[in-house]
């Protein structure tokens, strides 16, 4: 061990020198992982979003015809009121704000849970991490 090398036979410099490109290709390796993951995720939104744009559109016609006729059955209930129209558009605005307002919140607390993070990239990396430390324990 006096002249370099170490217990292994080689020196420090093969040592390091081998460290050197097993870490080279390991972010190699990894920033390939997270571009494709990345990828994956993307390719799947570009494809979803026109189809849910043109959906939330079409459903907006159809909720608009659906309260026009809602409103009318309700104004139905107060025969000969000059405030039955509105008082059915208020009971129908009450409606449909409880019910977005649970949805939204559903909505909120559902899309938080799984984020954007790459989550099999960062998995790979903590088991990585992992292996690197019990492998730096083993040669020292």
């Amino acid at each position: 061990m006096s002249n370099g090398t170490l217990h292994n036979g080689r020196t420090v410099a093969e040592v390091l020198n081998e460290f050197k490109e097993e870490l080279k290709e390991f972010v190699g390796t990894r920033g390939q992982m997270l571009r494709s993951e990345m990828q994956e995720k993307v390719g799947a939104w570009k494809t979803a979003l026109p189809t849910i744009a043109i959906g939330a559109v079409l459903l907006l016609f159809a909720l608009l015809v659906f309260t026009a006729g809602l409103v009318e059955v309700i104004a139905l209930a107060f025969p000969g009121q000059p405030w039955a129209m509105a008082a059915a558009c208020f009971i129908v605005f009450v409606l449909y704000g409880l019910a977005g307002g649970f949805m939204l919140l559903y909505g909120w607390r559902t899309a938080k849970e799984p984020g954007l993070a790459p989550e099999r990239t960062l998995k790979v990396l903590k088991q990585d991490q992992i292996w690197l430390q019990t492998e730096a324990r083993t040669e020292l």
